[in-house]
């Protein structure tokens, strides 16, 4: 990982030095220097050219690293936005505005458009509604009819007779009450501009063109004539002058892009801000507001203030912070803040819609998944929403080694305030038990620079046979005196977990007579000494979303239970996806278990603890086996035990240099610093029981 920072930085350190004192300018960089295979977006571009795109722009850690024009285009030419002016126009001045204080998302919309404020419904519509396509004013469609066909008011919305913004405040009826589901609405979208422009009253940008310009465009180094907005005019209505905010725009792709990053970089450009980063948050969160009816289009998203976002995963391989722009024709403005991406895409719709196919589901086939494709690190990259941003590992010399032959280790923190650990595939601490185990048990006592293990022996615990054939813990958790394990291979044969417990320190254990048959590597998650830190009256179990404990897959799972029923199957229930009102939905039906992590081929051995002083669950994973057999090892975080998830640390997998953490790690949360800055991972490194000093690196904008 260094070796390619230092090439990159040999390459293009003189320009940058030269962007830098110039303002910023784009640069081009080859797609592997950027962790993105050539091979891969050169293949998407050839599909993208027979579906009639017009340009094709990839942006990974602020290079181009690919863009492509079809003949006629080129990065000089505008091409029309339709809804992605959405994003562009309408998202972007509202920031603005709540940025300055002149409106608020929670503000009645009658506050700024008077006609409305003795109206029955139009009253009822927030500002959070218009932004949202949930506030019931009917879309000015028909049947599929062209817009200057269409008859009435809705026709004369398009012909902008007398303008559009007239017929929207006055003519379009309110279908539903306000709030009440979502439908999405030209003319709504036409009332947040109208609103947004009143709040500027008095201000030194008074309209939403002017706006854009002197605040955003000037400061971006995009020039006039890359961009226009509100098909190329403006409107005078009670003394303002209104711009659409719901198409008719043309930018370049580059001016797009400009605007992208921005929004990736949190309103910061050039060192200034123009946007408080708390207001850029706010526009491309998930909104609260009713979802799309997915029924139609499975893979509609949901909507932040004038974006689309991933809050749910809708786009299944796309990070879940992914946030767009989108318009008729598939213009699209996608932006990955934990991959440090940005795409462009312009031209024609990519697919016909009378096969049954719908808008998303082509720009997920064509677009989205091919992108995340041409992905081929996992790199951390750190954005605002990430407390901790990165670990130090201290050096492969500073390891300590003991219990040499013995690898697995699962840990928990104990009543008596030891360390209560298992063993696979070995004969545990010294002194050494007579007969390899593949699960064995022992304790530790100490701190981390000076600890001892004890072996304990239990007839009712043990376990012999080698590999998938023996069954071997994949966690261990004490609650309330009780220690409580997952068990792995309970099949025998690599598949399958099962529960036991004991009430003696793992000198005894009973064992369920059920188990978990669909999940075959479960771990809880570690709330300190003896559960006292436990957020809930909860037990929290994570598993990679696959039957066998020796398979990559693409998910990892979680499921709950109450602390006093942890023996009994029928009171687990399992996440399955994020409410409207962003809290998490639980189902007792194992086949309904949604994902709370996603790694493309990626997800295998894990364990999760909880880091009491800076408020954040650790997750620590041994991802898909590469180059040589050698496996990556990750190191995640969260807010919450369902994520989001953001990468803190990833092994360089051609080397086993920086201390090689080996195939399974562990924090224990006894061993976790008063400041939670400094952690001891226990791992099978050197296929022993090895401890090695982690430094977290805490991201100082974020306050915990």
């Amino acid at each position: 990982m260094y070796r390619r920072i230092i090439t990159i930085l040999f390459l293009f350190g003189s320009l940058s030095l030269h962007s830098t004192s110039a303002g910023f300018k784009w640069q081009k960089a080859l797609p592997e220097s950027q962790g993105m295979s050539s091979a891969k977006l050169d293949a998407m571009k050839d599909i993208l050219a027979k579906k009639g795109t017009k340009s094709f722009l990839v942006i990974r850690h602020d290079k181009i690293v690919y863009e492509w024009y079809a003949s006629g285009h080129g990065p000089k030419k505008r091409h029309y936005t339709a809804s992605l002016a959405k994003a562009l126009v309408g998202g972007t001045s509202i920031m603005l505005a709540l940025n300055d204080g002149l409106i608020s998302t929670d503000d009645l919309v009658c506050k700024y458009i008077p006609q409305w404020k003795d109206h029955p419904q139009k009253s009822k519509i927030t500002i959070r509604h218009l932004a949202t396509h949930s506030s019931g004013i009917e879309n000015a469609e028909q049947d599929g009819m062209p817009h200057m066909k269409i008859p009435g008011w809705k026709g004369d919305f398009w012909r902008k007779k007398p303008d559009p913004f007239t017929v929207a405040r006055d003519k379009a009826p309110v279908i539903f009450t306000p709030g009440a589901k979502y439908d999405y609405s030209n003319p709504g979208m036409g009332m947040l501009a109208y609103a947004v422009t009143a709040s500027l009253k008095s201000t030194p940008q008074s309209d939403i063109l002017t706006l854009l310009k002197e605040r955003i465009m000037k400061h971006i180094g995009v020039d006039d004539k890359e961009w226009s907005i509100g098909y190329g005019r403006g409107y005078k209505v009670d003394d303002m002058v209104l711009y659409a905010n719901w198409g008719g725009g043309n930018f370049t792709a580059r001016a797009v892009a400009s605007i992208g990053r921005l929004m990736l970089h949190k309103g910061s450009w050039d060192g200034k801000q123009l946007v408080k980063p708390e207001w850029i948050n706010e526009c491309v969160k998930y909104a609260g507001t009713p979802t799309p009816d997915r029924s139609e289009d499975t893979h509609s998203p949901g909507s932040g203030l004038c974006w689309w976002t991933n809050f749910d995963g809708v786009w299944e391989n796309v990070p879940r912070d992914a946030f767009a722009g989108a318009g008729a024709g598939h213009q699209i403005l996608l932006i990955v803040p934990s991959l440090d991406l940005i795409m462009v895409r312009n031209g024609a719709q990519m697919g016909d819609t009378k096969w049954g196919n719908t808008f998303w589901e082509y720009v997920e086939e064509y677009l989205f998944d091919k992108l995340m494709d041409a992905v081929t690190d996992s790199e951390p990259v750190y954005y605002d929403g990430a407390l901790i941003k990165g670990a130090i590992l201290a050096p492969q010399s500073s390891i300590i080694v003991k219990a040499e032959g013995s690898d697995n280790w699962p840990l928990t923190w104990a009543d008596d305030d030891n360390i209560y650990t298992t063993y696979g595939d070995g004969w545990g601490f010294e002194p050494k038990v007579e007969k390899k185990l593949s699960l064995g048990f022992a304790k530790v006592i100490g701190n981390p620079s000076n600890f001892s293990g004890v072996n304990i022996r239990s007839s009712t615990g043990e376990h012999i046979g080698d590999g998938k054939s023996g069954k071997k813990a994949s966690g261990i958790l004490m609650v309330d005196n009780v220690l409580y394990m997952w068990v792995r291979n309970a099949n025998n044969n690599g598949e399958h977990s099962q529960l036991a417990w004991s009430e003696d320190h793992s000198c005894t254990w009973q064992w369920a007579e059920w188990k978990f048959e669909e999940l075959g590597y479960c771990c809880f998650l570690n709330f300190g000494k003896n559960y006292s830190d436990a957020r809930d009256n909860y037990v929290y179990t994570y598993s990679p979303n696959t039957s066998h404990a020796y398979n990559e897959t693409d998910e990892v799972v979680l499921a709950r239970v109450p602390e006093r029923q942890i023996k009994n199957k029928n009171a687990y229930e399992f996440f399955k996806g994020i409410s409207e009102n962003g809290n998490p939905n639980w189902t007792a039906d194992i086949s309904q278990r949604k994902a709370v992590f996603a790694l493309k081929g990626g997800c295998n051995r894990l364990d999760v603890v909880y880091n009491s002083p800076l408020k954040r669950y650790l997750m620590t994973m041994r991802s898909r086996a590469v180059v040589g057999g050698l496996n990556q090892f990750s190191i995640y975080e969260a807010p919450e035990p369902w994520g989001p998830w953001s990468q803190v640390y990833y092994t360089d997998p051609i080397s086993k240099t920086n201390g090689w953490p080996g195939e399974v790690q562990h924090f224990p949360s006894k061993w976790i610093s008063t400041d939670g800055k400094t952690l001891y991972m226990v791992s099978a490194a050197f296929d022993a029981f090895s401890v090695q000093k982690v430094i977290l690196i805490i991201n100082s904008k974020i306050t915990k």
